[in-house]
């Protein structure tokens, strides 16, 4: 099981009882509860109140989850449109990343940022690799509350992108679970995932919504703003989060911590593949693209070049 480290200054956290651990050097107190490690820094936890308040409403409101334990097995593979895409883009995650490296018999440690129910998680653990679920929700029907239904075992972590509970190079892989876009500043966030990462480990984006135009993106947002507004009375906009990327961004973040990205673009369906050609004869806003993108670390030449 991958250790977890003081999420200020990443050093190791002495343990306290089989359900508290302490910070010496910043005389900080985290403890498990209901199984979940909770791992917030004190001052972030007011941060994120209205946050998680807000997304649990939503989420509840869109009736997610089941008092089935096996809904939450079989996911990704659900038969709601939703699901349907996360499905699609899992196989291609597991087919080009995660199987080449199993036939190396290599277990991984994985992180998991954004891990909601845990399904992900579960989903990696059942194949013999160390996870770490991430995430801000805790609650038992759509977050990390959930991790009690699964038949594996992984960590369940209430921790944020920016301060994760980690020491450094804890992982083989951090992965951005439908996740990275909610990150207020994406360069900061990645920059402190680079730093719990293995020097030969892997980012791993997935269902990021990615534009080729901003201003598709910023249209989206604003869309969603305003049927959020009609719906449950708010927008849901209480952290500014990035909300997209572009391929523009996507450049100048590997420019700006040496990274090389990788896209794996999995098939969903032929109407998803028809819905940029349907946008441009309606003129409406370009939709979003969603990939896999694997980014490592960029390395000299033996020339040093």
């Amino acid at each position: 099981m991958m250790t977890l480290a003081c999420p200020r200054c990443h050093t190791s956290l002495d343990d306290v009882d089989s359900t508290t651990k302490h910070c010496v050097k910043d005389g900080l107190t985290f403890r498990r509860m209901d199984g979940i490690w909770r791992m917030l820094l004190p001052e972030r936890e007011e941060y994120f109140a209205r946050f998680i308040r807000d997304y649990e409403t939503v989420r509840r409101s869109e009736g997610r989850g089941s008092s089935d334990a096996s809904y939450y097995r079989t996911l990704p593979y659900h038969g709601s449109s939703d699901w349907q895409i996360r499905a699609a883009s899992f196989d291609a995650f597991l087919k080009n990343v995660i199987v080449p490296g199993e036939e190396n018999s290599k277990s991984l440690r994985v992180l998991d940022l954004g891990a909601g129910n845990g399904w992900l998680s579960n989903r990696l653990a059942l194949r013999g690799h160390d996870v770490a679920a991430i995430d801000l929700m805790t609650n038992d029907f759509d977050g990390l509350g959930c991790h009690r239904l699964y038949e594996s075992n992984f960590l369940p972590v209430q921790a944020e992108f920016d301060h994760l509970p980690f020491p450094d190079e804890a992982a083989d892989m951090v992965l951005f679970n439908a996740s990275l876009h909610y990150s207020v500043d994406i360069k900061g966030t990645l920059t402190e995932a680079l730093r719990a990462l293995d020097k030969s480990g892997r980012i791993v984006i997935l269902d990021s919504p990615v534009y080729h135009n901003p201003r598709s993106g910023t249209q989206m947002v604003h869309e969603r703003e305003a049927q959020f507004t009609r719906q449950y009375g708010f927008a849901s906009n209480s952290l500014q989060s990035e909300n997209y990327l572009t391929y523009g961004r996507l450049n100048e973040l590997a420019r700006d911590l040496n990274l090389a990205w990788k896209f794996i673009t999995p098939f969903y369906n032929l109407q998803w593949m028809l819905r940029p050609w349907l946008a441009f004869l309606l003129r409406r806003r370009e939709p979003a693209k969603f990939h896999v993108i694997v980014g490592r670390r960029k390395y000299p030449d033996a020339r040093g070049e």
